[in-house]
């Protein structure tokens, strides 16, 4: 009792100083609520990868000033972060790998730092920082960006191809590679970069173009992204581009880059963007970002990702099918991310069902047949795989092939009406936030009148084969 006594009547006389000093922006008063300040937590709270994002505060923006020469692979960045405490803070963590940290400050001053494990960034302010205080981070860093192995995805961040060019994509962790973050999906933030490269190279990012200017080592250019990301989905790419601007009906831009040697089909296929989100926003409602377009590499990674406005794809992609698939994430993944690693059907497996739908627009397949074909030849591995919370690293498997196929018994169980409102009531209701799978039961049984308890069970929380009930409901007819 005695030594709280004496830590609060010295937190009030150092508010008082630093008022009258004129230090007081963002200082608690002696009438607040304290807290006795203490480190934040090392870990987002995610069971799946309980290391990475961290507590104690929340992220509102990442603005970087970043230099790169693809001739000797050397990153030098100056990162300011703007965040808010959420509770009194002693120390705080970010998340970072590889690359040398060179001098960090809080709101000004010299802070300490020390770097443990494989990604934390344990920053010491010079004065604590208290509950709801807004506050700055300055980083300055350099070094040589390398990937993280993943045993299914392959490289994971920051990438090379053997042409020089660099580019960065990874899920579930990407962004901690190039800069300092708060890894986690549950703290979005807006992200603006500016970045400065020899003149012979481009670059493309996130969000719109906000011009280019000369520097003394080549040419910055600078890009913006004003809707709140999650940091895996922030990315850039360096390379030689060929860039293709268009604009929506209306006037959001689009604004597509492709590596030399990119076949024109997939530049055709492309082309068919504005037509694509057209027909997503008459299935999921309002394309809910600022800007939109593509990244197409010439190299052959293990996957395409839905960075946010602009998916980034491998050389073994570009197909319309998958344009599809990765811009219907900007609906279900990027503006409503996962809060936990364990709904990551709440993204993939309403992409992959995305790709049914079109082709059942497009290129009129029964979907009805398809379905009965899926279901006719699923082995039992496929029966017994999860679509929630299916265990740290079996997180991309049976989403794409299960996971549109209990879409579609959802479709035919709760009737087409009900569906369709389900599809664009809640990326409107959870626009720029997070979401679980089981708010979207909630939400789904609210607009279908029914308890759904028994077909989540069947299709998502449980495995084996659903009974007949929920496995062939609606049209849907078994065949012989």
């Amino acid at each position: 009792m005695r030594a709280r006594k004496n830590w609060l009547s010295t937190a009030v006389v150092a508010t008082v100083v630093a008022t009258g000093l004129g230090l007081g922006g963002g200082i608690a008063s002696a009438g607040q609520d304290f807290q006795r300040p203490t480190a934040g937590s090392d870990g987002g709270g995610d069971s799946y990868y309980p290391q990475d994002g961290n507590g104690g505060y929340d992220v509102a923006d990442y603005n970087l000033k970043v230099g790169y020469d693809p001739a000797t692979r050397q990153l030098t960045g100056l990162e300011r972060i703007t965040a808010s405490a959420t509770q009194a803070l002693s120390s705080f963590d970010l998340d970072f790998r590889g690359l040398t940290v060179d001098s960090i400050k809080v709101d000004g001053r010299a802070a300490t730092f020390t770097r443990t494990g494989d990604h934390e960034l344990v920053i010491t302010p010079k004065l604590p920082l208290w509950r709801w205080q807004r506050f700055s981070v300055e980083i300055a860093y350099h070094g040589v960006p390398t990937p993280i192995a993943n045993p299914l995805l392959g490289d994971l961040g920051w990438q090379y191809t053997n042409t020089g060019a660099a580019f960065v994509a990874g899920e579930p962790q990407s962004a901690t590679t190039w800069y300092p973050v708060n890894d986690t999906p549950r703290d979005k933030a807006t992200f603006h970069l500016a970045i400065t490269v020899p003149d012979e190279w481009g670059v493309i990012s996130n969000g719109r173009e906000k011009g280019t200017h000369k520097a003394q080592n080549g040419t910055t250019h600078v890009w913006a992204e004003e809707t709140p990301i999650v940091p895996y989905m922030t990315t850039v790419a360096i390379d030689k581009w060929t860039f293709d601007r268009q604009q929506r009906a209306d006037g959001t831009p689009i604004v597509s880059a492709f590596s030399p040697g990119v076949p024109d089909s997939v530049k055709q296929a492309e082309a068919r963007l504005p037509e694509i989100l057209d027909f997503l926003e008459s299935k999921f409602g309002p394309y809910p970002i600022d800007a939109a377009g593509g990244i197409f590499l010439n190299a052959p990674i293990g996957f395409s990702l839905e960075t946010m406005s602009r998916p980034i794809y491998t050389s073994l992609a570009g197909s319309v099918g998958v344009i599809v698939h990765e811009n219907a994430h900007q609906w279900y993944g990027d503006s409503v991310a996962v809060t936990s690693w364990k709904d990551v059907c709440m993204n993939e497996c309403f992409a992959s069902y995305a790709q049914w739908l079109w082709s059942e627009a497009k290129d009129n397949v029964d979907l009805n047949a398809r379905y009965l074909t899926a279901v006719k030849n699923a082995s039992t591995n496929f029966w017994n795989a999860k679509l929630y919370d299916m265990g740290p690293g079996n997180e991309f498997t049976y989403v794409y092939s299960k996971g549109p196929v209990m879409l579609h018994a959802l479709r035919n169980y709760i009737g087409q009406e009900a569906f369709d409102r389900v599809l664009r009531t809640w990326p409107s209701l959870h626009r720029a936030g997070n979401g679980t799978m089981q708010g979207f039961q909630r939400l789904t049984e609210t607009i279908a009148h029914r308890d759904l308890s028994g077909f989540f069970n069947a299709w998502v929380y449980g495995t084996g084969k659903p009974a007949d009930e929920f496995l062939y409901p609606g049209g849907l007819k078994p065949t012989a």
